[in-house]
């Protein structure tokens, strides 16, 4: 019998800019209006079920010529136990029904939730995921309509690799593989030089995270996302940070990063490295200055970003996980993104569109 599920969540609407503070990045007001500068619309909702349970960011994106989709990014904050998952955000979205535009065809969850499999793969009793079918099964069960369906892909990364950065220096490097220790004294002897970058240097930076992703077969944001990440942080300091670095050797750019800060928490959003002169280990540099900046700041964890779950060769991950890995820390083994349709035609019709576009890429 399913336990500490409540009867009725009840939605009340409020202003973005008083969403509560907290360390997930996606859930601020500052990652409201960077996404109402492409196109979103935010949505903000105090949860009461019955007493509060936080608050929840909701951004709506037109799909087609007459339909929405509501996504819930790395939200919401709140977690019930895992067994009830599935009526809890079920009871959500029936909720969120009452209060979203009746063109919207699904909500789609990015949930930061630790993962149902997460002490499994740990425990390394498996290295996979279950299949989808397997997962829905498990996530519907004591739900009334059997309506949760596993996205097809996740809307952030469901696995990463997190360090925890609020001791002093000298425990974060004993904590590092040697040869990560090692790596971030090379760059430094042979004069690897890390700083932060001013706007105008974003351009440069795009052309190396272009090179990188086509390297390392990563979907490419567009350059747009990267100058409202910026442009948002610049028009309202006081209310986010924004850390912009680039490395470099003598003229020759290296290595850059953009990390986010929020709360107590710092977020790797994206990155990019030259193959040249990569005997110089410039992103080990990098990262060893995120980590310095960060806890200037008052960081206790740096995130890190996308790892496979597990060591496992096979997946498409597998690379970063040996590299990140090298910074100690532990792997965040998330639930991902998961949808709610409300209209089971646009929301197939959603779907295979989304299948479609990403199979040309």
């Amino acid at each position: 019998m399913l336990t500490g599920v409540p009867m009725k969540i009840t939605l009340t609407p409020k202003k973005m800019r008083a969403l509560l503070p907290t360390d997930i990045l996606f859930q601020t007001s500052y990652w409201g209006r960077v996404k109402a500068g492409l196109g979103f619309e935010p949505m903000a909702f105090d949860i009461m079920s019955p007493k509060p349970r936080g608050d929840v960011l909701v951004l709506l994106q037109p799909h087609g010529p007459d339909s929405l989709g509501a996504y819930v990014p790395q939200g919401p904050e709140f977690a019930p136990d895992h067994e009830n998952y599935g009526p809890f955000l079920e009871n959500l979205s029936q909720a969120m029904l009452e209060h979203l535009k009746t063109n919207v065809s699904f909500i789609r969850y990015d949930l930061p939730w630790q993962s149902r499999y997460a002490h499994e793969i740990k425990e390394q009793k498996r290295q996979t995921l279950p299949e989808p079918r397997i997962r829905e099964m498990r996530m519907n069960m004591g739900t009334r309509f059997w309506n949760l369906k596993k996205a097809s892909m996740d809307m952030t990364v469901a696995s990463s690799l997190v360090v925890e950065i609020g001791c002093p220096e000298k425990h974060i490097l004993d904590r590092m593989k040697s040869k990560t220790r090692y790596n971030i004294g090379l760059a430094r002897r042979k004069g690897v030089s890390v700083f932060r970058a001013e706007p105008d240097r974003l351009p440069a930076f795009y052309k190396l995270y272009k090179q990188t992703a086509l390297r390392n077969g990563f979907a490419i944001c567009d350059y747009k996302h990267f100058l409202a990440l910026l442009n948002t942080h610049l028009s309202n300091p006081g209310n986010s940070e924004l850390l912009f670095l680039m490395a470099s050797h003598n003229q020759d750019l290296l290595s850059g990063a953009i990390v986010a800060i929020s709360g107590r928490s710092a977020l790797y959003l994206y990155g990019a490295s030259s193959d040249n002169k990569k005997n110089l280990m410039a992103p080990y540099a990098m990262h060893w200055e995120v980590i310095k900046r960060a806890r200037s700041l008052g960081c206790t964890t740096y995130d890190m970003g996308a790892v496979s779950p597990a060591l496992n060769p096979e997946h498409p991950f597998y690379g970063l996980y040996r590299f990140k890995t090298g910074f100690g820390g532990n792997i965040k083994i998330r639930s991902g993104s998961w949808d709610y349709p409300l209209d089971e035609q646009k929301y197939n019709a959603f779907v295979n569109s989304d299948n479609l576009a990403r199979a040309r890429q």
